[in-house]
């Protein structure tokens, strides 16, 4: 098994003060960008209830996966890390909404998530309904930038990508199987439907939208296509799995609910082994694509997918 946040690679690369500076930069460009203040040209800002609970959505909190899937996919072609880091925080407004709607009673009806209460048991449901709202439209103003700092050709590369990943086709649509598959046995194959498009879909597109920043062929697209694909499903399959095997404290989130909601499951499918056993398939599939892709520093997104499936929360 590869520890990935300090093993160093052939040419020198170490995971841990790579992702910390991303962290870090992420971190700061989302504190600043989800605010209260009015934006430029407009005279009033948002209301400050709102952008609290879209505040406790959003920051401190999370493994910040996609962020740093579209900061490695877009060093790997050698791209804009202006566009990049607007992308990365765009891809984390979407999943932090898409969380805030799940937990509520009319989805997933949970009440822990990142370690703390969840927003609607924090601020109500109607509150909860509306940051949700708004961090999802927030996602797309920043891919759009008035002062031209990203390529117009680039903003709506970006902008097609995250909606692809978040819509009908994709997170949106895999959440509405799931929530019509409760207590409904599925096939594998039609589970992995629902997790590519409910889990990896995003996942699959914060690599895309990373390589949008640069340049690519086609070959060393549909490589790292190949490669988000396999890794989004690995998330999925080791979430399934420590879902049965970790406590609430660890994962900050509650354990054992898929199977008390009588939800399908790649454990409840497979079994606990043979899962494991796809996920590790899965990353090979993963290192493979990658390798395939004839990157300039694939280094990062390596580490990532080991992150992915070693990862213990």
């Amino acid at each position: 098994m590869m520890d990935a946040s300090t093993s160093r690679t052939a040419d020198g690369f170490v995971f841990a003060p790579w992702a910390a500076g991303h962290l870090e930069r992420v971190e700061q460009a989302l504190s600043q960008w989800v605010t209260a203040e009015a934006p430029v040209g407009q005279t009033h800002g948002a209301p400050a209830a709102l952008v609290q609970a879209m505040r406790y959505a959003v920051l401190d909190g999370g493994k910040r996966l996609r962020p740093l899937l579209v900061m490695g996919a877009c060093e790997a072609v050698q791209g804009h890390a202006g566009a990049a880091l607007r992308g990365a925080c765009a891809t984390e407004l979407i999943h932090a909404y898409s969380l805030v709607h799940d937990d509520m009673p009319c989805m997933d009806n949970d009440v822990l998530r990142r370690g703390k209460p969840t927003v609607h048991v924090q601020f109500g449901e109607a509150c909860a309904l509306l940051a949700g709202d708004a961090l999802q439209a927030l996602a797309f103003e920043l891919l759009t930038p008035e002062d031209a700092q990203v390529p117009v050709s680039v903003q709506a590369q970006l902008c097609r990508l995250l909606a692809r990943a978040a819509g009908s086709a994709g997170m949106a649509g895999g959440q509405a199987i799931d929530l019509a598959s409760v207590g409904q046995p599925l096939s594998e194959q039609q589970l992995r439907d629902m997790h590519q498009r409910k889990t990896g879909a995003l996942l699959q597109g914060s690599v895309l939208m990373g390589a949008a920043c640069g340049t690519t062929d086609p070959d060393q697209w549909r490589a790292l296509s190949d490669f988000g694909s396999a890794i989004g499903l690995a998330f999925q399959v080791v979430d399934d799995i420590l879902d049965v095997t970790a406590d609430s404290a660890t994962l900050g989130k509650t354990a054992g609910k898929d199977a008390l909601a009588d939800k399908p499951t790649y454990v409840s499918v497979l079994g606990l082994e043979p899962s494991r056993r796809y996920a590790r398939d899965l990353l090979d599939a993963a290192c493979t694509a990658l390798a395939q892709a004839r990157l300039a520093h694939p280094a990062p997104l390596r580490a990532l997918a080991h992150m992915v499936v070693d990862r213990s929360n």
